[in-house]
């Protein structure tokens, strides 16, 4: 057993676990943030992204307060908020953070000791609505394209000869044929960050929303949906609402600004 632990990380295939004490933090970040960050990380410069700022009230215990402020990057062509709220929390499943290199060596950089959510500071509520009413605007728009079919007379159209004797010309056989046939669409995923987008302009019609509806208005796996209904609803179990979702209040209050403006 001091055989194995000692050789950890000498050689490929092995575990680092030289850092695997130490304390890291854990936060979710919006997609704008996270894409102006890998933009950052691809480039030369290696300047700080962003400051951590800790307040404090020396009257009150539960006082604690975190706020990040990002960097203004050079590359950055992204219209995003500067100043962001961090909400700590303690209680959720212990975690381990992990790190591989381009030669296969995978190493423990550290305990996750506290994980935040990210989101707009109040000041910059206003802001963040505009920004996804532009990135909800632009995916709205779709680039149809015409094709002019240069055999126009339908002879890829017609059924192979193999194929004839497949294709029933009785309408009932159609017709219970056509249940099939919904159940074998496949729906693309749309990007995160766009469907996101749609999901706010589809709330801001409506306050609540049923899962079904939702499919039906996206186009989109039912399963995708509840991954991103889970991160920005909250689901009525009781009530006059009962068996829909409705934004969750730090979301519905950019929805409000945006309407408002």
């Amino acid at each position: 057993m001091e055989d194995d632990q000692s050789n950890h990380g000498n050689g490929k295939g092995n575990l680092d676990t030289a850092k695997a004490d130490r304390s890291v933090w854990l936060m979710k970040c919006p997609l704008v943030v996270a894409k102006s960050w890998q933009n950052q990380a691809s480039s030369q410069d290696s300047q700080p992204v962003a400051k951590v700022i800790l307040s404090l009230d020396p009257l009150q215990s539960d006082s604690m307060q975190f706020t990040m402020e990002t960097t203004a990057v050079s590359n950055d062509t992204l219209n995003r908020p500067k100043s962001y709220s961090l909400n700590m929390f303690k209680d959720f499943v212990p975690m381990s953070v992990f790190s591989e290199s381009n030669q296969g060596k995978v190493a423990m950089e550290g305990k996750v000791e506290h994980k935040f959510d990210m989101k707009p500071h109040e000041k910059n509520m206003e802001e963040y609505g505009r920004l996804c009413r532009e990135r909800t605007n632009k995916s709205m728009i779709k680039n149809r394209q015409i094709q002019v079919i240069d055999n126009d007379h339908g002879v890829h159209m017609r059924p192979m000869p193999g194929m004839v004797g497949l294709i029933s010309s009785n309408s009932k056989d159609k017709k219970k044929a056509q249940p099939v046939k919904q159940t074998e669409v496949k729906r693309t995923r749309r990007d995160r960050g766009e469907l996101e987008d749609i999901m706010f302009k589809l709330f801001e019609r409506q306050p609540n929303w049923a899962l079904k509806q939702l499919v039906q208005e996206t186009d989109q796996p039912a399963q995708f949906l509840k991954e991103i209904l889970n991160e920005l609803c909250v689901y009525n179990k009781r009530g006059t609402n009962q068996g829909t979702y409705e934004l969750k209040p730090e979301y519905k209050k950019s929805v409000e600004d945006g309407g408002a403006d």
